[in-house]
């Protein structure tokens, strides 16, 4: 286990049953580690407990006047010098890597984690909480794995010293014997009020930071109705709150330091005071005092290692806690088939009865179809779906792009792309056939190059794509910002927000028809921009995507007028297909939906269709029923 070796090519199926057991199973993963650690904390901490033995033999040697001895004494203190050196380095230098490689693994999974849930993540864990998870918390967990390690070589150091006093010398010996269990683990009864201090201070600083987090990302419109004071105040408030958590967690943690500093003074005391007293009888001499008090002296320094794991414990513990439940998050309906990493089985390769086709692997073609609502979306076409509710029509989205997120989906039949269920495919190859870019895209910062270089099936150049997306301005705005002369140098900051809402929603958009799928799917593409751009993008959209599966969920008449095709949907099911034109006269939902029509309005609408069908100009209210 190395550094270098970051990072992995797979990071293990972690255990997320509890936060404990998921601290257990990152430590099982590292055990080469681990074990190197432990080796060198042995190496390390008993070239520090065989000092005293080595000084008690340099003061009997100097009482006695044996030159041969306090040789030998100090050649030994060399060479204990010397393994401690080498014990300390080696040891900073493996429980570095454990800390590192432990904390690099669990940001791997989150992020795998993050890639599999997709917009799932943030509708069952707080953005804020995510945050925290793959910062904070990361390093409070790889602290106590790397601690392990070393608590463990401390432990087995004082057990050591303790049964080598016992043999040295048993009189001296059963005092230490005896008081140092209690001072290892007098500070446990403290333990339990000290960790739920420390979950306290977590969860408001989880808060707090989730506060931070929504109050930058709404800045800009909490500038524009006055609300920065407001957030402002609120922020500091969680802010002094986490500073209140934090103080009564410091105070407790403080009591346990007092306490690990004045029992060893106390034992030291003791101890001197029954040496001393049987120095003077003659039964122990002073060489063997020395040895006994220094052994016990230097114990200090391994025995803080025991409360430094409860600390490491105390903290990582709500953070492996926190992490092992946004680990354990799965997507409500996972696909049947192969694996996310494109691997299949043979379950994977056969579908139902009733729809006999074999899979084989490569990305599925054809018309796009939702049996639960009725929509078909003929392969090679544009088409544009109304639907009245766009909370809803986020939910289709999801749907069309295969393994929906929202609960309500697992009783639902799956989306079928030609022959092929989407649920049938792994997650890999479902967003390669189907990309589904919702209303709100998110824009990550880099220069401009780096955001169009996604996996593309190679038809479509960068510059087409922003030619179709109409993003000549927002390229002029780029150069003007940065000191790069080329558009595709300049740098976008963080989602994008230099840039005006319809200028981030052309790049996005550019960014997917770069990907040019076998299936786009778009969720209100155009809500940011003005009538004339929107009328540019329909057209070149169209064109672009020639030949090409197309469906742009939009209640703009613009982007309906082009379409090739025009489904409504009413109520979740398909209630109208045809043409804009046709489906504004012939259907009053259809038209209410699109041109935002009041109750008032739709009926005198209705009384205008009436009279141009009848030649009878009839009253507003007057209902006429069609020749059967």
């Amino acid at each position: 286990m190395h550094i270098r070796d970051l990072p992995y090519a797979d990071p293990g199926e972690p255990d997320t049953r509890s936060g404990p057991r998921f601290l257990l199973w990152l430590g099982r993963n590292q055990l080469g580690g681990q074990l190197k650690s432990l080796g060198w904390g042995l190496l390390h901490f008993l070239g520090i407990a065989a000092l005293p033995y080595t000084v008690g033999l340099a003061v009997q040697a100097v009482v006695d006047r044996s030159g041969t001895r306090l040789a030998v004494a100090g050649a030994v203190i060399l060479l204990a010098g010397i393994a401690v050196a080498a014990g300390d380095t080696m040891l900073h230098r493996t429980a570095v890597t454990n800390w590192i490689t432990a904390a690099a693994r669990t940001q791997q999974l989150l992020a795998r984690r993050t890639a599999v849930l997709g917009a799932a993540l943030t509708r069952r864990v707080a953005a804020g909480e995510v945050v925290a998870v793959s910062t904070g918390d990361v390093e409070k967990i790889g602290w106590f794995v790397e601690a392990l390690s070393r608590f463990a070589a401390a432990a087995l150091t004082v057990v050591a010293v303790c049964v080598g006093l016992l043999v040295y010398q048993p009189s001296l010996g059963v005092v230490v014997a005896v008081g140092i269990p209690v001072l290892a683990l007098a500070v446990l009864p403290l333990l339990p009020r000290a960790t739920r201090r420390a979950d306290v201070q977590r969860e408001k600083a989880g808060h707090a930071t989730e506060l931070a987090s929504d109050t930058v990302a709404g800045l800009r419109v909490l500038r524009g109705i006055g609300g920065e004071e407001l957030f402002l105040e609120r922020y500091r408030r969680a802010s002094q709150e986490v500073r209140t958590a934090a103080v009564r967690s410091a105070r407790m943690w403080a009591v346990i330091s007092a306490i690990q500093v004045l029992l060893p003074g106390l034992l030291l005391v003791v101890l001197l005071w029954h040496g001393i007293h049987l120095a003077r009888e003659g039964r122990i001499t002073v060489g063997e005092l020395v040895t006994v008090y220094s052994a016990v002296m230097l114990l200090n320094y391994p025995l803080r290692h025991f409360e430094e794991i409860a600390m490491a414990y105390s903290f990582s513990r709500p953070s492996a806690k926190r992490a092992a439940r946004v680990l354990a998050l799965e997507r409500t309906t996972e696909a049947k088939g192969a694996p996310a990493d494109g691997s299949h089985s043979a379950s994977s390769e056969q579908v139902t009865a009733d729809n006999a086709v074999s899979y084989d692997g490569t990305v599925p073609s054809g018309d796009l179809h939702d049996p639960a609502t009725g929509l078909l979306a003929p392969a090679g076409r544009l088409t544009a779906v109304v639907c009245g509710d766009p909370d809803a029509a986020g939910r289709l989205a999801e749907r069309l792009g295969g393994h929906p997120a929202f609960e309500e989906a697992a009783d639902l039949p799956s989306v079928r792309l030609g022959d092929v269920p989407l649920d049938d495919l792994s997650l890999d190859t479902a967003r390669t056939a189907v990309l589904v870019q919702d209303k709100d895209p998110v824009l990550l910062s880099g220069t401009l190059r780096a955001l169009l270089d996604v996996p593309s099936s190679g038809a479509v150049s960068p510059k087409q794509a922003l030619a179709a997306a109409q993003c000549d301005d927002v390229l002029d705005a780029l150069v003007q910002g940065s000191v790069a002369d080329d558009p595709m140098d300049a740098r976008l900051t963080e989602r994008g927000r230099s840039l005006s809402g319809g200028q981030r929603q052309r790049l996005a958009l550019a960014r997917s028809l770069v990907t040019d799928p076998e299936a786009l799917v778009l969720d209100e593409p155009t809500s940011a921009v003005d009538s004339h751009t929107e009328a540019r993008i329909a057209d070149g959209l169209r064109d672009l995507r020639a030949g090409r599966t197309t469906v742009v969920l939009t209640s703009s008449p613009l982007l309906l007028d082009r379409a090739d095709r025009v489904v409504f949907l009413h109520e979740g099911e398909v209630a109208a297909v045809g043409e804009h034109r046709e489906l504004i006269v012939d259907e009053p939902r259809y038209r209410a939906v699109v041109t935002r029509e009041t109750d008032d309005e739709a009926a005198e609408s209705d009384r205008v269709v009436a009279t141009t069908r009848t030649g009878i100009d009839l009253p507003i209210g007057i209902d006429i029923e069609e020749p059967a």
